[in-house]
C-alpha cells in the first residue's frame, strides 16, 4: 500500500466536501490522519464534475503534507463508475464505497479500481477499500464484506444512516445506535481489519469526546470525524498518554519479574495481572512507538 501510515494506526478519518476547495486545501491542517474527499452526500451532483476534476492535483497535496489519501465515491450503480474513472488518476490510497449492504458490492469495487490501476499505471493491488455499513442489512453481513476483497484494510459505520435505517431516535448519547458500534467492532476484529467507529455528528466538545472515550473503552482505535476541529481531539483520545505508558511499562516490568520467578501472575495497585492484561499492555506500548514516529514524520 502506498498509505502514509498503516490503517492500524489511522485515528481520525475526516470527511470533506468533495468540491469546496478551501476546505480541501486547508484540510491537512486539521491534523485527521486520513482525509478523505467526499463525492456522495457532501457533494450535490451538479459539483460532482469539479469535485472530480480536483482529484489529480489534491492528492499529492495531501500525499506531501503526510495525509493518508482517501475519496468516498458513489453507490456504483448511480454516479460511482464515473467519480472512480476520474479519481483514480490522483492514484488515492483509499477507496471508500458508500450505502455496503452485501459482500458483491465490494467485489465489484475491487474489480472497478483493478480496471483502473492498470488503465493509470498505477500499482496493481495498491488502492484499499474501505466499505462503509450504513444499513442492518450490511451491518448483520460485516464479517463476509470485510473478507470480499484482500484489498479492504478497513470497514467504517455510518450513524445518520444506520439511525434512519433501524428508524430510531437520535440524541448526543447515542444509546440508539450503541448495540450497532458494539456489534461492528465485534465483526471486524474477527475479520482481522479495522473498525473505524461512526462520526459524531453534533458540534459540542465535550460530547464528542464522551463518544470518543466511551469507544476506546469498547477497543475502538479509528474514528470517523464529519468536522475538521474534532481531528485533534479524537487523536489525543485514541492515543495512548503518557500515564497510561507509564502503567504498562510497571505492569509489563512487574509481570516479567513474576514470571521471572515461576509465578503466573502479580497484583499490581490493586489488580490481579495474567498473561492478557500483559499482552494488553505490550500492545499498548508497541502502539505508542508506533505513533511516536508517525507523529515525528509529521
Amino acid at each position: 500500500m502506498r498509505c502514509v501510515r498503516p490503517a492500524r494506526f489511522c485515528r481520525s478519518w475526516l470527511f470533506l466536501e468533495g468540491a469546496n476547495e478551501a476546505a480541501l486545501s486547508g484540510a491537512p491542517e486539521s491534523g485527521a490522519d486520513v482525509l478523505i474527499q467526499e463525492l456522495e452526500d457532501f457533494t450535490p451532483p451538479e459539483l460532482r464534475a469539479k469535485a472530480r476534476a480536483l482529484a489529480a492535483d489534491l492528492y499529492p497535496a495531501w500525499r506531501a503534507a503526510g495525509r493518508v489519501v482517501a475519496v468516498r465515491v458513489n453507490p456504483l450503480d448511480q454516479d460511482g463508475m464515473d467519480d472512480l474513472a476520474a479519481v483514480m488518476r490522483g492514484a488515492p490510497d483509499i477507496v471508500a464505497l458508500p450505502k455496503v449492504a452485501e459482500p458483491h458490492h465490494v467485489t465489484r469495487l475491487d474489480e472497478a479500481v483493478t480496471r483502473l490501476e492498470r488503465a493509470y499505471r498505477i500499482p496493481e493491488g495498491s488502492t484499499a477499500l474501505l466499505p462503509n455499513i450504513e444499513f442492518a442489512r450490511g451491518l448483520v453481513q460485516t464479517a463476509a464484506i470485510a473478507s470480499a476483497s484482500r484489498r479492504t484494510v478497513a470497514c467504517l459505520m455510518a450513524s445518520e444512516d444506520m439511525a434512519a435505517d433501524l428508524g430510531a431516535e437520535r440524541g448526543h448519547d447515542g444509546i440508539e445506535i450503541a448495540y450497532c458500534r458494539q456489534r461492528f467492532l465485534v465483526e471486524c476484529v474477527a475479520a482481522g481489519i479495522v473498525a473505524v467507529d461512526c462520526p459524531y455528528t453534533f458540534s459540542d466538545i465535550d460530547g464528542l469526546s464522551r463518544d470518543t472515550r466511551w469507544a476506546r473503552r469498547l477497543g475502538y482505535v479509528a474514528k470517523s470525524l464529519v468536522a475538521p476541529d474534532h481531528a485533534r481531539i479524537v487523536n489525543g483520545i485514541l492515543s495512548p498518554d503518557e500515564s497510561e505508558v507509564r502503567r504498562a511499562r510497571r505492569l509489563v516490568a512487574a509481570f516479567e519479574i513474576a514470571r521471572s520467578a515461576g509465578q503466573g501472575r502479580v497484583e499490581l495497585e490493586g489488580a490481579l495481572v495474567e498473561l492478557p492484561a500483559y499482552h494488553t499492555a505490550k500492545r499498548l506500548l508497541a502502539r505508542h512507538e508506533a505513533m511516536q514516529e508517525f507523529e515525528q514524520e509529521d
